[in-house]
């Protein structure tokens, strides 16, 4: 079965076929660092790392770029506010760029303990300014955007009439973009109101500044994307994904940026993932409903009961398809918690399963199969889930005696857990994780051991201690630089 997934653009699913297999560009949204990452950053975080380890896993070579937004994001996500950081800079009477590297960090220590993956790169707004001022320069040449008091806006309508449709992503309507566009400060300096800025002048009193042929200003925030995918992946590349908050405008713009100044659309497809509710409710800041991952991992937000670990989180948004929307309540955490504590348990036992020369294969090979089927289809996570609790059903019946499984019936329970609940779902035993210094302690005594075995000559019990490490998981290599373990 080949690897299909939903394409925003289209609105069906498409089989994926990379420009130039089996290399892959991928390119991802990232956060506005200026707080605290919080529930919502999980779950774009967790889709596509779960996309890049599957692609990785089939054996295409993933270059994954999600950039940073240290510059340019303004407040309400309009033209005419405040740089989200240049502000909480201000507030907080510190350099901009100490904001922006603080929640950097942050988010990416949030990342690490929910197991996300780094990306291949991971470019910041500012760090490509140059960039994007060249990309504003062939805009402009092309016709499709003008100078206004120093700011430089793109020609919404014009863009609309030559070219391509101007909602052709998000599938909205032009002259209900017109109606609906709300009346901003500094509306004035533009042609029409539907237009968006790719550079602005930048106040007297604006931190973050640099040089243009326009003025002393600053990007306008949908250009960064346009600029840095480009600069990473190509003027084409396969795959840009984000969430569907990002739709419109940000990702509805960057389409008309790239046909203007590459006279074609940046990708071939457009992956969205679906937002996270609250009791039903939109997470927002406004509705004091707002739960950062430090909070959950901790426990100290109002709405919360508990603590829940990472590993908690992460399968919890793995439960839902990643384009469906996914309720958050202590409930449905809870009742994820309890899940996850199965598969871990039944991950445990198979290292206490040995094979019998009577038992069969009894199918895993079949769960396998599906499990990969489950991923072609568009990233399914919780059919992937479904196949392992069948596993789990399996593993407890062997382990009760009332099954008997034979050496491929178990390697393939391993290769399934593996495979499937560590390499793809990324789902770690954080049990183990916590014990692994003990774990390191223990194997290095037994090693000590073993070396005083092999100075005194005793082969035999050096061989058996090996041996009896393997049987335990632990594997050891003999070298000319000495010893060496791992764990399998």
């Amino acid at each position: 079965m080949e690897l299909q997934f939903y394409n925003t653009l289209s609105r069906k699913k498409e089989i994926f076929q990379p420009i130039n297999p089996p290399h892959v560009g991928m390119y991802v949204c990232g956060p506005t660092v200026y707080g605290d990452a919080h529930l919502g950053h999980a779950r774009p975080g967790i889709t596509f790392d779960i996309i890049f380890r599957y692609l990785n896993f089939i054996g295409y070579k993933v270059r994954y770029v999600r950039n940073i937004t240290d510059v340019g994001h303004l407040e309400n996500d309009s033209d005419d506010g405040e740089d989200k950081i240049a502000k909480k800079a201000r507030l907080e009477e510190v350099e901009p760029m100490e904001i922006a590297q603080f929640y950097t960090m942050r988010y990416l220590q949030a990342m690490d303990m929910l197991n996300v993956l780094r990306p291949s790169i991971q470019p910041t707004a500012s760090g490509h300014i140059i960039e994007q001022i060249e990309i504003v320069k062939k805009i402009l040449d092309a016709g499709y955007a003008y100078v206004s008091k120093g700011s430089v806006y793109f020609d919404v309508l014009k863009y609309h009439k030559d070219t391509q449709k101007y909602g052709i992503l998000s599938n909205r309507v032009i002259e209900d973009m017109l109606q609906t566009t709300r009346e901003l400060d500094g509306q004035d300096d533009k042609n029409n109101p539907a237009d968006f800025a790719l550079w602005k002048k930048a106040e007297p009193e604006h931190i973050m500044r640099w040089p243009s042929p326009w003025s002393e200003g600053f990007p306008g925030w949908h250009l960064e994307c346009t600029a840095m995918s480009a600069k990473y992946l190509g003027e084409k590349f396969d795959i840009h994904g984000g969430g569907l908050d990002l739709l419109f405008p940000h990702h509805e713009s960057e389409i008309a940026q790239s046909v203007c100044a590459f006279g074609h659309q940046p990708t071939n497809y457009w992956v969205h993932n679906n937002m996270i509710t609250i009791e039903g409710k939109k997470m927002g800041k406004s509705l004091n409903n707002f739960i950062t991952l430090e909070e959950l991992f901790n426990g100290t937000h109002r709405l919360l009961k508990k603590a829940y670990s990472p590993m908690t989180i992460r399968f919890f948004i793995l439960q839902a398809h990643y384009r469906s929307t996914l309720d958050f309540s202590n409930d449905a955490l809870t009742a994820a918690e309890k899940g996850l504590k199965r598969l871990l348990e039944a991950q445990r036992n198979i290292s206490k399963i040995s094979p019998k020369a009577d038992g069969s294969d009894l199918n895993i090979k079949s769960l396998i199969e599906s499990s990969m089927q489950a991923m072609n289809d568009d990233f399914n996570t919780p059919i992937v889930i479904s196949h392992l609790f069948s596993a789990v059903s399996i593993i407890n019946s062997i382990v009760d005696g009332k099954e008997k499984i034979n050496s491929q019936g178990l390697e393939d329970l391993k290769t399934l857990f593996n495979s499937y609940l560590g390499d793809i779902l990324g789902i770690k035993d954080e049990q183990v994780s916590d014990m692994m210094p003990t774990v390191e302690g223990l194997v290095n005594l037994i090693l000590d051991v073993r070396k005083q075995a092999r100075e005194e000559k005793n082969w035999a019990k050096s061989d058996e201690i090996r041996d009896k490490l393997a049987e335990v998981g632990v594997k050891i290599k003999d070298s000319k630089d000495g010893v060496s373990w791992s764990l399998e």
